[in-house]
């Protein structure tokens, strides 16, 4: 029966407006702390807070991100769109068995592959611990659209928590619906038809818009006849945004209305690194020519699998060139740094743009080792982004030979983390200013960054930065 009612309400659901509601002197130091404590004090009323912009992938940098809005809502989130994971892979997997209807025709059903290298091996460490010999690659396939799991997380984050109806909105969107596949169905069933406790405080003008895209990714689901989804585990954020994605054939339109809905600050932006409407698979290639699709494979791998590929080098997403080329910062997250940041960073045209810049480009050091860094220093976390940034092992036509410190002029370390502080390699990069800031400790992950701290600690660099330039010191 629930099947049976998506279908003819399709069209009327689809009629709705979008309710959118170095170092420095003691003196400059000291100017500088009264000028970060006034940033954090006042930047929600403060049109002069400062502009960041923040490579990252979608779970590790979460957890400050609620504490930076005291800093700065003015931020530039890129992430990438290559996620695999979760409901993700569902998405993809079934949506992607066939072409959506306006480019049927351009594509016939054919997926090309290619991939960027980004290698990640062969890098000098201060322990007697073998390299990560693997290089990594972006496969792009034309089918199934990009992943939004990173960029629903993030959006999320940032969405508005002022007013019941605000935490109504992101309870729904950041809802999974259960393990059981089952229950999960029913569930999904309830939720969009509109029978779900989870609308009770979600105002009409708002339901419409949400339900309608959940319907239309129903819609796109039945289609698919041959294929049976399961809703096990889902999003219903990640369905919303797919539904949305297709509907508009456009990744940016979605997060427009993902945004608006959510009621994330309009100063605050949420950028695919790359602006597609096809499918992203980051793959990893090993030094015997072993290839491992998917980032999901990459963090849990199974078996790799050899396939033929060429190389491709795209370009960034224009916006998020237009932003380096304006923002008072860059930050490099923590958080997986070849399948999370690397490949944000190896995009023609992100290089180019920091290394012309001069503004504190801010490296956030992890607090634990993982799969992907095993017996890596800090000063190896460096040449990982430097490598990505100056594409080394791409084309040599495409490559770029800048020195780490045209990248990253300052390192902020969690206290007491695992990773090695190698002073002197990092001095012989050119990277002199590291600095120690107070941490916690997550009983899943280990040493984290405390985000009070943190975002402190970024307020006195982005402070200290401009008094060196104002005073001319």
């Amino acid at each position: 029966m629930a099947d049976g009612c998506l279908g003819p309400a399709l069209c009327k659901a689809l009629q709705f407006s979008i309710p959118f509601r170095f170092k420095a002197s003691s003196r400059s130091l000291s100017m500088a702390t009264q000028r970060s404590t006034s940033l954090l004090a006042h930047s929600s009323s403060n049109p002069s807070q400062p502009s960041l912009l923040v490579f990252s992938g979608g779970t590790a940098f979460n957890g400050v991100v609620e504490e930076l809005k005291n800093l700065t809502t003015r931020v530039a989130h890129v992430l990438p769109v290559s996620d695999d994971g979760g409901s993700t892979a569902e998405i993809v997997r079934v949506l992607g068995r066939k072409c959506i209807p306006s480019i049927e025709g351009e594509r016939k059903g054919k997926i090309h592959q290619s991939y960027i290298r980004i290698t990640a091996s062969r890098y000098e460490t201060a322990l007697d611990t073998p390299p990560l010999e693997m290089e990594l690659a972006l496969l792009i396939a034309s089918l199934g659209g990009p992943a939004v799991g990173d960029i629903r997380s993030r959006c999320l984050r940032l969405s508005d928590e002022s007013t019941s109806e605000a935490l109504a909105v992101r309870r729904l969107l950041g809802h999974r619906l259960p393990l059981d596949a089952l229950q999960a169905k029913s569930e999904w069933y309830d939720i969009v038809e509109g029978e779900h406790s989870l609308w009770r405080d979600v105002s009409r003008p708002y339901g419409e818009t949400i339900r309608a895209f959940l319907v239309y990714f129903q819609n796109q689901i039945l289609r698919r006849s041959s294929e049976s989804f399961s809703f096990s585990n889902g999003s219903i954020g990640n369905f919303f945004f797919a539904g949305a994605r297709i509907f508009f054939q456009s990744l940016d339109a979605a997060i427009f209305l993902f945004s608006r809905v959510s009621d994330i600050p309009t100063e605050s932006l949420v950028l695919p690194v790359i602006s597609t409407n096809d499918r992203l698979t980051l793959g990893c290639e090993l030094w015997d020519g072993t290839i491992i699709r998917g980032q999901n494979e990459i963090s849990h791998p199974t078996n790799g699998s050899m396939e033929p590929i060429n190389k491709v080098f795209p370009t960034a997403n224009p916006t998020v060139l237009d932003q380096l080329s304006k923002v008072d910062c860059i930050v490099y997250a923590m958080g997986s740094v070849f399948t999370s940041v690397c490949p944000s960073l190896v995009l023609l045209g992100i290089g180019e743009i920091i290394s012309s810049r001069t503004y504190p480009k801010v490296l956030l050091l992890n607090g634990s080792h993982d799969r992907e860094t095993s017996g890596f220093t800090a000063s190896c976390f460096v040449t990982a982004i430097t490598d990505a940034l100056n594409r080394t092992y791409g084309d040599p036509q495409n490559c770029l030979k800048n020195l780490p410190n045209a990248y990253i002029n300052a390192l902020l370390v969690p206290r007491d983390g695992q990773i090695l502080v190698d002073a002197q390699c990092l001095a012989a990069q050119g990277i002199f200013h590291v600095i120690t800031v107070d941490s916690m400790h997550d009983p899943k992950v280990g040493i984290i960054f405390d985000p009070k701290s943190l975002i402190q600690a970024l307020a006195d660099l982005i402070s200290e930065y401009t008094s060196t330039h104002i005073t001319g010191i």
